[in-house]
């Protein structure tokens, strides 16, 4: 009976390099960096979520201030603040600037 002889590849030592990288990269560096990008990501939505809130409060102080101007610029306001002054309301003499 004969036996089979298995040939054996033989790996240059460059090659085997390769190999080990591959696998190093493949075990190693890939997951790492991809839990890294993973908190990247929450952190930029975790700051993205605290401007939007910023952005939301902003625009209820300017809401509320807009009423205020508004009511200070109403016309029962404005009497009044012409009588306490001495002054008297005269319509006819108002005249509207517009831009």
């Amino acid at each position: 009976m004969r036996t089979k002889r298995v040939k054996r590849i033989k790996l240059l030592k460059g090659e085997k390099m390769m190999a080990v990288l591959v696998i190093f990269l493949s075990l190693v560096v890939m997951p790492t960096s991809w839990v890294y990008t993973k908190a990247l990501l929450s952190e930029t939505s975790i700051e993205l979520e605290q401007i939007n809130s910023k952005i939301d409060s902003q625009n209820d102080t300017n809401e509320a201030l807009s009423m205020q101007i508004d009511e200070l610029a109403s016309i029962e306001n404005i009497q009044s603040i012409a009588s306490d002054s001495g002054l008297s309301y005269n319509n006819s003499n108002i005249k509207n600037i517009s831009e």
